[in-house]
Parts: structure tokens; sequence; C-alpha cells
């Protein structure tokens, strides 16, 4: 059975209320019943086996500690676990690209500019970019930008736009290939 079905589902949702209560077997059995999956959102986002493998651990750290705050009326479990598991990575590549740029003010590397053919292509790109933006509509960009320039989950974009969740997934899903097309033209 697929981690998702709804029998996985009712099953991953009491162990995490069990989890809630210290129970180490249900924290093990959600272990086992979900760890391939997180994984592979890990892996997904963050390209590296083993800082995905880190990165799956302290996930399972966060779920332990905060089991008590899932809310079944909410989110699916495994939407909760996936959440955590895809809020986490996008940490890790924050915390990944904020120590590449502090690398880069310690260290003084030979940056060469690039040529004047090149900036002329990156600003057509931006121009081309938000030319196809504004074809959206504005909560339809707004949300865009939230998710792919600020980091912010699914779940937060929800909130913030008073959507439901797959809403907002619709709702970014239809505006990336409506920008693919735009791009593509």
């Amino acid at each position: 059975m697929a981690v998702g079905d709804d029998r996985d589902s009712g099953d991953a949702g009491a162990l995490i209320a069990r989890v809630a209560l210290g129970d180490r077997k249900a924290f093990a059995a959600l272990y086992h019943m979900t760890n391939r999956k997180l994984f592979g959102v890990c892996l997904r986002m963050i390209q590296d086996r083993a800082d995905a493998e880190e990165a799956l651990q302290e996930v399972y750290v966060k779920i332990w500690k905060n089991a008590a705050t899932y809310r079944p009326g909410l989110a699916a479990p495994t939407t909760w676990l996936v959440t955590i598991a895809r809020n986490h990575a996008l940490d890790v590549l924050r915390r990944r690209r904020q120590a590449s740029e502090d690398l880069g003010e310690a260290e003084d590397f030979a940056d060469p500019k690039p040529g004047p053919e090149a900036e002329a292509i990156r600003a057509d790109d931006g121009r081309r970019i938000e030319e196809c933006m504004n074809e959206l509509e504005p909560d339809r960009a707004a949300a865009v930008r939230s998710a792919y320039v600020e980091g912010l989950s699914y779940l937060e974009l929800a909130g913030r736009h008073g959507v439901p969740l797959n809403t907002m997934r619709t709702w970014l899903r239809r505006s990336l290939l409506k920008l693919r097309e735009c791009m593509d033209q």
C-alpha cells in the first residue's frame, strides 16, 4: 500500500496522535511508513544524498517534537508530514545559499563581470518574465512571486490569500503552465 492511500492516511493520523503522547513504537511505525516518501521530498529539493539523509533525520526530530500540533481537520497526515519535510528542505537550501553568500563576502574571489551581450540577454529575459507575469491575474502573480522568490509554502500562501490549500496548488500549477507557454512564444 502506497503512502497517501486513505488507509495509510488514517493509520498515519493515528500514529501521529500516539507520537504526540510520546509513544516511541508509534514513532518507529510512522518512520517505517513514511520515510521513503519524505526522503524523496528532501532529495528532490536538496539534490545531494548525504544532505538529504541528514535533513530527513532533522525532519523526524521536528515531527517528534511537533506531533501535538497536528490538527487532522486542517490537513491529511501525509500532507502535514510532507509540508514539514518540504519546509525543512527549503531551510537547508536557504542556509546553503547564505553560507555561499557569506563565503563570497569573506573571500576576495575573482568575479568576472558578464559582458554587454550577456547583460542584454539577462535584461531581455527579465523583461520577458515580467511581461508574462503581468498576463497572470494579480493574485496568481503575487502567489507565484511569494512561492518562488520568498520561498513560502503552499500552506503559508493559502493562508495569506485566504484560499484552501488545494486551490493554492491549482493556482500555482496553472500559473506556471501559463508562464511556460508565454516564455516559449
